[in-house]
Parts: structure tokens; C-alpha cells; sequence
């Protein structure tokens, strides 16, 4: 023992150098914090009576170390500080429960709804009449006050107060649980004032380290059973006002996780306490819990409130509605803060003495937070609590106006969309706003024009928040004045023009309901004007302004439309294209007209049925249009592929089009049904009217968006194979004349799960369509794009899907029918992108790796053929061209054919032998290894005697040196080959012709700098 005795002192003594040395280096460090742990530890096991000894040296150095630069920078070391501190405390404190200290019975659930009261009374528990309360109190306090308590107490527990401000959560949380531990020790009195210094510690002067700190300390306090009741009055508003606490900072805000602490502390009251003393704090709290369950920014502190309330409902009993508000409540369901804001909160509002605290959380609160998407939710939330008491929505409109000129703009955004929000929502429940109101609400904007808050920051948030606003009123039908309705018709035009999409977005649809409900009845002059105004502008230089103009023409109502609509869809079409002048392209622009476009042929197609449009020549002559004008106009925007710094725009303009053809089938085949169900009224016409969607446009349609879902865009493919699924399949309006459409249903079937997006799944489907005539061509021209394209991944995934169609014609059909269709497709993908680039390189490269696989040269009385052709298209596309890539897939091609026995042989090797003296030293040695493999496999195309001087010229002369000497180089090569110089220099002589004629008559470099210099000045 006594041996042992000499060990602990030792170390005692050790760590006393440690903790009084303050060496500030890495290893010190470490060595610091071991011994701190390590004091904690035995302070936590050791003996009390030996401890005792050494308390105040260790004490003294405690108490300096945590005020020291090393604890400041090191939150570890100030955890293991306080936990020490703590520690020493309990060891010189007595080891005494404190009798007067909350003692909770421990219940069954049951017992909770039993409704017997009477048995509650028979438990030995905490008396609940305070009069006997405040009589064990004192008689506890008498009983105590002979306790002494040793003088560093008051600084242990000064230095754990201190702790719960710490900038760190693990140094708060272990201070709150030494006060707790330490608290149990003392008497009443001394409990009462450390209670008190922590209430000091949620003064408005603290930060939100010391509000989280002392929730935690309330909360051990609570759960020790060291919180009486009789403390209920002071503690209960401090953690109300905890609940919400959420303090801005710059562009942000803190608070959360003095939020969650508050809820913890609920949850520690559920816990703790006899339901008669909880009755009166339940009451208090649930609706403010239930507030921070539904309206929480943040779903840690959402689920913390709905577990405290669930707590509390489960423990303390007879609480109205707790079981149906927890079920609702769940952890799952507030993990969404829509279905939190939307869905439960109104359910819960349903019973007495939420609402009215939900809408003050709502309107001082979360429509003006700094968070915009917050904003705009609470507006929606706000106005989904209207049904329940619409009076006293239409009295909060009153509070709400005059933030809409606030000068902090998050307030008057939230306020300008609340109102328009609630506007529409009283709308909806049938409650009429009184005359007064509405001309409050109708001067809203022009107020908030007329103070300029369009400008600065925050401008485009208002703009946003004003569209909305105007939609919401014009749903309402709001009565304005016409100087207002011009107004806001300007504001909405103004709007149109604003280069973020989401404030044209926002304008339009605001259009969509403005125009029917106060332009209806508008003159002709002033249709006429709109209408003018719009298609003007989608020719202006403003690429913004084209944008905002092609989406408004697709809003317009029917009775805007039906005169002009001709002359409106033509110049929508028009905008469709790609731009003349490269300055003026945008690919915004061009969505928006097909957007625009589409949607002005659906309001003419539906509005139209319900009218007397189709029974004059103007309104029959609006299908035809659809179907010859607009169709050609879609089928156009597939094509492009215009690209900029942010890549395939065109993509956009691809997949915008797709989904305009798909809903303009869905209108050629209504109308269709219709004429079919009517019958013909003219026997001259019925061909003409049975034609809208025949045969040849199905084929065209369906090719085209396969021809999509076999590029190398997931996006797109994917968008392009969910068309086509939901042409084959739709059920509310057939889609007939389609070819082949078994095979199209056995390739697309009608399951919603299908990854098309995936390349290895998606282009295994599609190539199965080269089996299909009609079909194969379109398959073809995106599948190159996809095997000759940058991506190895894609590359791989399209060109063995390629591959595995193939082989089965070596595995089952044992003939050459898929080879050979596959050539004629090719060559017709030649012929259709000549000079296209973006097409032709990624073909040549398509074509090269089948060479190179043996396909394509073997296919009998086809391969010379297919050759020749493939031969004259590399004649057109490699002349004159710069790209290397395309240069070489060329090269490697013509080297291919070249090897093969066929006559064509030699016009392949001829041009080969041209780009021997080509300007780029790269290319030369290119083809300079392809002549050399050539001559290697194919030794017909020179004598047999001349092949090895042949070889020796290839492998000894340097192709990427001096082109003058590799063009004397292929000269030899071509009299060694016994081909005419004028057959294989022809082009090159010519090219040098104009080099020459283009050259200055004097070659002296220094003639030509010197007149440079002269010529400035010098």
C-alpha cells in the first residue's frame, strides 16, 4: 500500500512539472493532454481521502493552466481542464445526496391515459401543493446550513459558469454536466444562486455560445431533478425565447444549436417531472415546440422539437390531440421542409392554440429571414393557413403592407410575396376583400416603383417577388384602375427584357393570368399593339429581349391570337433558326421560340374546339400550317449543334424541339380522331383533311428522335427515348401510321424504370432498328457521332453494341445482309454531312475502326464499291482541310483501302502518296507509315524489284524536316510506282501556283522589315 502510495505521489508530482511547465511545442502539447486526461481518470476512481492531499496543488495548477494561451488555442485541453475541475470539486465536496431535490416516480405509459388521479396523489413524490413545497424547501435549507463548503468550490464552479461561454461545444457541454454533478452536492441556497448566474447567462448582451451553454446546464439540472418547480416562472420564458433564437449575421444567421439545446431542455422537463407540475409549463411550451417542429430552418432542430413534444405527450399524459399530432409529426416527415411548412403544419393548425402562434412565427419571423428559398415557403405556408380563419387574414394584409417599403429588403420581398399569396388564397375560400383593401393592394407596385427599389441590391429579388405578386392579384382579379393596368403591364414588359431567366420566367407566367383578367376586353388597336410590340422584338440586337418576347406570344390568350396567328407563327419559326450574323446567336432565344412556338399551336388547337375559329377557311388552314410549316421548323431545330465557352448549347434547342414535336403530333392526331368522328363534309377535301399525320411524317418523326437517342448526351438520349415512349404508348390520343411500331414496342417497352440514360443499356436497344429500312439512316448518323467521339467510355459502350449486332450475322444468319445495309447507310451519312465536320470526322473514324476490324472490305461485289465511294468523299473532305484529327482518320482510311486487292487500290495509294509532301510535318510521317504498311501488305502496287528501293526512300528520309525535300522524296516514290506526277502532284503544284502568285516579288526578310520601320516612323 504503501508502495503504492509512493507511485501516486510520484506521478503526482510529474504531472505538477507538466502542468506548470507551459512549453508551447508539439510533443509538450501532447504530453499535456495525457496528463490531464489522466488526472480526470483518477479523480473519477481514486480515493477520496487520498485525493484530499493533493487537491490544492493540483488545483493551483489547474486554475492557471485554463487561463494560459496554450488552453485558448487547444479546445481538447479546455475539455479536459473542466472535466478535471469538476472533478476536483466532487472530491472536496461530501458525498450527500441533496434531500431536497425533485425525485420523479417512474411510470407506465398506461397509467398516463388510465384517467385515475387518485393514485397519482398516493405516490411518494414531490409535493405539489406549493405551500408544502416551499415548507420542505425550508426545512431542507435549516437542515443543510451547517455544511461546509470548502473555499475553492465557488471558484470551481466560476470557472465551469465560465466554461458555458466557451466558443467550443464539447467545452459547454462537459461545464453543464460538471455543474450538474456539482450541484448535487450543495445545498438549496447555493443551488439557487448557481441557477441564478446561469439565468444571467441569457442576458441579450451574450452570444450564442453562452445561450447554448446554459440550455445544456438547465437541462442537466432538470434531469438530475436539481430544477425545482418553484424555479418554473424563471426558466420557462428563458427557454421559450431559446427556441427561437436566431440572430443575423452578414448574409447568414446562428442560432440552431441553441434551438436544438432548447429542445433538449424540454425533452429533460418530459423526463423529470410529475404531470401536475408539468400541466401549466406544457401549455406553455407545446405551441412554441410544435412552431420550431414545423417552421425550423434546419431539420436537426425540427426533429429535436417533435422529440421533445413526443417526450413530454408520451410521459406527461391527457394531452389534447398528442397522439394525433405526434403521428403526424414523425421523424420522417419533418425531414422535408416543404411537407413540414405545406403539409403538417396545417394539420396541426387545425386544432385550438396553434394557429395564431404559427402565423406570428410566420410574419415576424420567417418572411423576413435572411434565407430567400425560406421566404418564398413561408409566404405559400402563410397563405395555406388561410382557410382556417379568413378574417383575420384579411387583418394581416393591413401589417403587411407597409414592410413592402421596408429598407431591409429581406422584409419587403417576404412581405410583397405574403401578401400576394394571402391575396390569392382569400381568393380561393371565397372571402371577399373589401373596396378599401383592394385599392391598398393595387397600389403596391407603383409604389414600389415609384421608391426605386428596382435598382441596387437586391433589385432582380424584387423583380422576382413583383411578377408573383402581379400573378397572384390577376388570379384574384384584383380591380385596378387603367392607369394601374398600363403600369403594370409595363412593369411585366420590363421584366420580359431582364437578362436572368428566372425573372422572364417569373413574368410570363404573371402574363399568362395579367392579359385574360384586364386585357381581355381591349380594344383591337391595343391587341394589336401588344402583339406588334412582341414580334418586334424577337429581331431586336437585346438577345434578353428576344427571349422574354418568344415566351410572352406563347402565353397569349386565344382571342390575342386568332386574327394574327399566322404572321405570329411564321415569325416564330423564323426565330427558331440559327442566327445569319454569329454576334446576334443565342441559344436561349432559340428554346424560347419553340417553347413559344408550341404553345401558340396548343391555345389555337384547344381554344379553337371550343369556338367557331375552325368553321372559316382562316381557322382549317391552321393544321395544314402546323403540319408543313412548324413540323419542317422542329425537325430543323434537331439539327443544331451550335456550341459556344459553355458547350453544346444546341442541346437545348434539341431537346426543346423533341418535346414541341411530340405535342404537336399529339394536336395533327386530335384533330385527326375528330375529323374521322365528324365525318368528311367534303369528299374533295377528305385526302387533304385525313393527312394532317400520315405515314411519312410518323417515319420522319420517329427516326429523327431516334436518331437523338443514339448521340453521345445522356440527357438527351434519355429525353429522346422518353418521348418516343410516350408517343408509342399514350392512351389519351393514339398516334397512328407509325412503322414497324411492334418492333418499336419490343425495343421501347412501357416500363417507367428503364435507365435510357445508361449507354451500355440504351445502345443495345436502338442498333437493333438497323434491321429496320426506314429507321437504319437515322440510327446510323448519331451512332458515329457517338464511336468516333472523345468519350472512351461511350465510345466503348456504342461500338459494342455496334459489334454485337454484327456477329450475329456470323452466329445465325451466315450471310452479309447487315454489313452491307450498314455500308449503304454509311455512305449516305457521307453524302448527307458533306463538308460537316462535327458529322464527317467522327464517320471517318467510325469507318477506320471497322476497317480495322476486318468489317467493311470483306463484303464480296459491295467492297469495291463502297470503297470507291468512301473514296471520293475523303477526295471533297480532305481538301484544303486543317484538322488533324480528320487528316489523319483520312490517312489511316486510304492506307486501309490501299491494302486491298481490288483496283480501287491504286487510287487510294496515288492520293496517299500526295499527303507525303503536305505542309504539315505531322501528317507527312502519318502517311509516310500508312505507304509503309501499305507496301508491306499489298507488294502488287510497285515491282517486285523496286519495292525494297521503295521501302528505303519510306524509312530513311525525314517526313517532318524540310517539306521541299520530302516533296522530291514522293516524286521518286511515284515514278518508282509508275504513277504520272500530274496524277499525284497535280494538286500540290496547283496550291504552290497560288502560294507563289501571292508571295511579295522581293524575298529578302530585312527588305520586308525594313519598310516596316520606315513605315513607322523610325
Amino acid at each position: 500500500m504503501c508502495f503504492h502510495l509512493f507511485l501516486f505521489f510520484s506521478f503526482i508530482e510529474w504531472a505538477h512539472k507538466i502542468l506548470s511547465s507551459m512549453e508551447d511545442n508539439v510533443m509538450d502539447h501532447f504530453r499535456l493532454l495525457g496528463a490531464v486526461e489522466a488526472l480526470a481518470a483518477i479523480f473519477k476512481i481514486g480515493s477520496t481521502s487520498v485525493l484530499l492531499n493533493v487537491v490544492p496543488l493540483l488545483w493551483n495548477d489547474t486554475s492557471t493552466l485554463i487561463k494560459s494561451g496554450i488552453a485558448a488555442r487547444s479546445p481538447l485541453l479546455r475539455k479536459y481542464l473542466v472535466k478535471l475541475t469538476q472533478r476536483i470539486g466532487l472530491t472536496s465536496l461530501p458525498h450527500r445526496p441533496a434531500t431536497w431535490r425533485y425525485v420523479a416516480r417512474n411510470k407506465i405509459l398506461g397509467e398516463n391515459f388510465s384517467g385515475h388521479e387518485t393514485s397519482d396523489c398516493d405516490q411518494s413524490n414531490y409535493p405539489v401543493n406549493m405551500n408544502s413545497c416551499n415548507i420542505s424547501q425550508e426545512a431542507s435549507c435549516l437542515q443543510e446550513e451547517d455544511m461546509d463548503v470548502p473555499d475553492i468550490i465557488e471558484d470551481i464552479i466560476e470557472l465551469m459558469l465560465s466554461g458555458l461561454r466557451d466558443t467550443d461545444t464539447v467545452v459547454r457541454w462537459s461545464s453543464a454536466k460538471g455543474i450538474g454533478r456539482v450541484t448535487s452536492r450543495l445545498t438549496y441556497s447555493l443551488s439557487d444562486e448557481v441557477l441564478s448566474s446561469i439565468l444571467e447567462l441569457f442576458s441579450p448582451g451574450e452570444g450564442d455560445g453562452s445561450w447554448h451553454g446554459g440550455c445544456l446546464s438547465l437541462g442537466e439540472l432538470a434531469r438530475r431533478g436539481l430544477l425545482l418547480p418553484i424555479s418554473f416562472p424563471k426558466v420557462v420564458p428563458v427557454i421559450i425565447k431559446a427556441l427561437h433564437y436566431d440572430v443575423r449575421r452578414g448574409p447568414h444567421s446562428v442560432g440552431s444549436h441553441v434551438r436544438d439545446a432548447a429542445a433538449y431542455v424540454c425533452w429533460a422537463f418530459g423526463r423529470a417531472y410529475y404531470n401536475r407540475d408539468m400541466k401549466n409549463v406544457l401549455e406553455q411550451v407545446a405551441p412554441h415546440l410544435l412552431t420550431v417542429a414545423c417552421y425550423d430552418r434546419e431539420v436537426n432542430c425540427r426533429r429535436a422539437a417533435a422529440a421533445a413534444f413526443q417526450e413530454n405527450v408520451g410521459r406527461q399524459g391527457n394531452f389534447p390531440h398528442g397522439i394525433d399530432i405526434v403521428n403526424m409529426a414523425d421523424y420522417f416527415a419533418l425531414s422535408s421542409r416543404a411537407n413540414s411548412y405545406l403539409h403538417i403544419a396545417v394539420y396541426i393548425a387545425q386544432y385550438d392554440g396553434y394557429l395564431h402562434q404559427f402565423v406570428d412565427e410566420l410574419l415576424h419571423s420567417k418572411i423576413c429571414h435572411w434565407d430567400k428559398g425560406l421566404r418564398e415557403l413561408s409566404a405559400t405556408a402563410l397563405s395555406s393557413l388561410v382557410r382556417f380563419e379568413p378574417g383575420n387574414f384579411a387583418n394581416v394584409l393591413e401589417k403587411l403592407v407597409p414592410c413592402t417599403l421596408s429598407s431591409d429588403l429581406c422584409m419587403r420581398h417576404g412581405a410583397t410575396l405574403a401578401i400576394g399569396e394571402v391575396v390569392l388564397a382569400l381568393h380561393k375560400h371565397n372571402y371577399a376583400i373589401s373596396t378599401d383593401k383592394q385599392r391598398v393592394i393595387a397600389g403596391i407596385v407603383p409604389s414600389i416603383e415609384k421608391a426605386r427599389l428596382y435598382r441596387g441590391k437586391g433589385g432582380e429579388i424584387m423583380r422576382l417577388a413583383v411578377s408573383r405578386f402581379i400573378e397572384c392579384i390577376s388570379q384574384a382579379q384584383v380591380s385596378l384602375t387603367e392607369k394601374i393596368k398600363r403600369s403594370l403591364l409595363d412593369t411585366l414588359n420590363e421584366n420580359l427584357k431582364h437578362p436572368n431567366s428566372h425573372i422572364q420566367n417569373a413574368a410570363v407566367k404573371a402574363l399568362k393570368y395579367y392579359i385574360p383578367a384586364y386585357l381581355a376586353l381591349m380594344e383591337n388597336k391595343g391587341v394589336n399593339d401588344i402583339i406588334s410590340r412582341y414580334l418586334e422584338q424577337l429581331t431586336d440586337p437585346n438577345v434578353a429581349a428576344r427571349r422574354g418576347s418568344a415566351l410572352a406570344l406563347g402565353v397569349l390568350p386565344f382571342e390575342f391570337l386568332t386574327k394574327g396567328w399566322k404572321s405570329v407563327l411564321m415569325k416564330l419559326c423564323c426565330s427558331c433558326e440559327i442566327e445569319d450574323n454569329p454576334e446576334d446567336r443565342d441559344a436561349e432565344a432559340r428554346v424560347n421560340a419553340v417553347k413559344g412556338l408550341v404553345s401558340v399551336c396548343e391555345t389555337l388547337s384547344e381554344a379553337g374546339e371550343s369556338s367557331d375559329f375552325f368553321s372559316g377557311e382562316d381557322g382549317l388552314a391552321l393544321f395544314p400550317f402546323i403540319r408543313n410549316e412548324v413540323m419542317c421548323c422542329l425537325f430543323k431545330a434537331l439539327d443544331d449543334y451550335s456550341t459556344d465557352n459553355r458547350g453544346d448549347v444546341g442541346s437545348w434547342v434539341r431537346e426543346a424541339a423533341m418535346y414541341g414535336l411530340e405535342r404537336c403530333t399529339y394536336i395533327l392526331c386530335k384533330r385527326d380522331s375528330i375529323n374521322k368522328e365528324e365525318g368528311p363534309c367534303d369528299s374533295s377535301n377528305n385526302d387533304q383533311i385525313s393527312s394532317y399525320f400520315d405515314a411519312s411524317l410518323a417515319n420522319d418523326l420517329v427516326g429523327s428522335i431516334v436518331k437523338q437517342a443514339v448521340e453521345k448526351m445522356d440527357k438527351i438520349r434519355e429525353s429522346a427515348a422518353r418521348i418516343l415512349q410516350r408517343i408509342i404508348y399514350n392512351k389519351i390520343t393514339f398516334v397512328p401510321h407509325i412503322p414497324y411500331r411492334e418492333i418499336l414496342e419490343h425495343i421501347i417497352p412501357d416500363e417507367a424504370e428503364l435507365d435510357w440514360g445508361v449507354p451500355t443499356f440504351s445502345y443495345h436497344r436502338f442498333v437493333q432498328l438497323f434491321e429496320v429500312s426506314c429507321y437504319s439512316k437515322y440510327v446510323m448518323s448519331g451512332l458515329v457521332v457517338s464511336i468516333g467521339g472523345l468519350q472512351d467510355s461511350l465510345k466503348k459502350a456504342s461500338l459494342s453494341a455496334l459489334l454485337d449486332y454484327l456477329q450475329t450475322t456470323v452466329t445465325e444468319d451466315q450471310d452479309d445482309s447487315r454489313v452491307l445495309s450498314l455500308s449503304t447507310d454509311i455512305l449516305w451519312v457521307l453524302k448527307k454531312y458533306r463538308k460537316c465536320d462535327r458529322v464527317i470526322i467522327p464517320t471517318l473514324k467510325t469507318i477506320e475502326i471497322l476497317f480495322s476490324r476486318k468489317l467493311l472490305l470483306n463484303i464480296g461485289a459491295q467492297t469495291p464499291v463502297f470503297c470507291a465511294s468512301v473514296l471520293d468523299s475523303l477526295t471533297i473532305e480532305l481538301r484544303g482541310t486543317k484538322d488533324f484529327s480528320k487528316l489523319n482518320a483520312g490517312i489511316a482510311i486510304l492506307g486501309y483501302i490501299a491494302s486491298i486487292s481490288e483496283p480501287i487500290n491504286t487510287g487510294a495509294f496515288s492520293q496517299l502518296l500526295t499527303f507525303l509532301g503536305h505542309r504539315y510535318p505531322k501528317i507527312r510521317k502519318s502517311a509516310a507509315e500508312q505507304v509503309y504498311l501499305v507496301l508491306l501488305e499489298n507488294g502488287n502496287l510497285i515491282a517486285e524489284d523496286k519495292l525494297n528501293e521503295a521501302t528505303e526512300i519510306i524509312t530513311e528520309t525525314c517526313w517532318e524536316g524540310d517539306v521541299e525535300e520530302a516533296k522530291k522524296r514522293r516524286l521518286q516514290l511515284c515514278e518508282i510506282a509508275n504513277l504520272g506526277t500530274t496524277q499525284t502532284v497535280n494538286a500540290t503544284q496547283m496550291e504552290s501556283r497560288r502560294v507563289v502568285e501571292r508571295r511579295p516579288a522581293s524575298t529578302d526578310e530585312n527588305a520586308s522589315y525594313s519598310s516596316l520601320v520606315g513605315s513607322a516612323g523610325f
